[in-house]
């Protein structure tokens, strides 16, 4: 052990960033991306440093860096994630250099200021599943900082993922836009994990009794239960989409913010013994409606 000098462990947020297609980019233009790979670490580098981070290892596109809080290690990945958006915002997609960047809470092996263990495989992991210019967290993360941030979170569900024996619970925090986003990048954001995305927005109660607003929302969460049944789709979690309950909604922002290529929502009314839910399935980037569809109930 000697000859691997001194080790320690400690439990810390690890952060994991990597540039999505470097290989591609420096095969393109060598010279170029150098150039913007230098002036984007120099914001991340300065983002890291001023929530607190330090950087354990830094691999030419790759950054390994660790936080004392989760709080701090979530809010400097999307802020740098809005930052470095910023800076590609006037270049052509071709060029752009986006980091992927995952934050995992773990034990970690320290030696000589680099990290090693389990907690940085999983960070490592979280990151590559992450989309370009996006955030994955852990779910030990997430019940860390999703009542502390204000930031809404897309849960991913639980992904199996190379060299980890147990699942994975993931979420995906949404990054602030700075500039306006175009179309393409808005429908990006729907080809997580090549799976059709669904959010179901809590149903509104049309009943004069306000004591249906439980039922209504007990509607909205078996909806979300049964849809997360098929395999084949991505369902947006509970905790994401009640956090626009009872408020206007302009639903293409709501997709692009949750990830979300579908917003099921909808209504329940309740008069004596009899049941009305009215529900309709929009596609976010269309506008286009299927439905509506009403169940009557005795």
């Amino acid at each position: 052990m000697s000859d691997l000098g001194e080790v320690s462990r400690r439990l810390v947020a690890v952060f994991a960033a990597d540039v999505e297609g470097y290989s591609r980019l420096m095969g393109a233009d060598e010279v170029g991306t150098l150039k913007g790979l230098t002036e984007r670490r120099a914001i991340l580098d300065k983002l890291i440093g001023d929530h607190r981070g330090r950087i354990a290892n830094t691999a030419g596109d790759s950054v390994l860096a660790e936080f004392g809080s989760a709080v701090d290690a979530v809010k400097c990945a999307v802020e740098a994630q809005a930052a470095l958006a910023d800076a590609n915002s006037n270049l052509p997609p071709g060029r752009r250099i986006s980091f992927r960047i995952g934050v995992h809470i773990g034990d970690v092996m320290v030696r000589a200021g680099d990290l090693f263990g389990d907690g940085v495989n999983v960070a490592a992991r979280l990151q590559a599943i992450a989309k370009s210019g996006g955030v994955c967290v852990s779910g030990a993360t997430y019940d860390q900082v999703h009542k502390v941030l204000p930031i809404t979170f897309a849960d991913l569900g639980a992904q199996q993922v190379k060299n980890i024996r147990e699942p994975i619970r993931v979420y995906q925090p949404s990054i602030p836009t700075r500039t306006k986003p175009r179309v393409s990048e808005i429908q990006s954001q729907h080809l997580v994990f090549d799976k059709p995305s669904i959010a179901v927005l809590p149903f509104s109660n049309m009943s004069s009794d306000p004591e249906q607003e439980y039922f209504a929302d007990g509607i909205t969460e078996d909806l979300i239960t049964e849809l997360s049944r098929f395999k084949g789709l991505l369902v947006i979690g509970r905790n994401s989409t009640f956090t626009y309950k009872g408020k206007p909604v302009d639903l293409k922002k709501v997709g692009a913010e949750l990830g979300a290529k579908y917003i099921l929502e909808g209504s329940v009314r309740r008069a004596g013994q009899r049941i009305r839910i009215t529900g309709q399935l929009i596609d976010t980037e269309t506008g286009g409606i299927f439905g509506p569809r009403n169940t009557i109930a005795n």
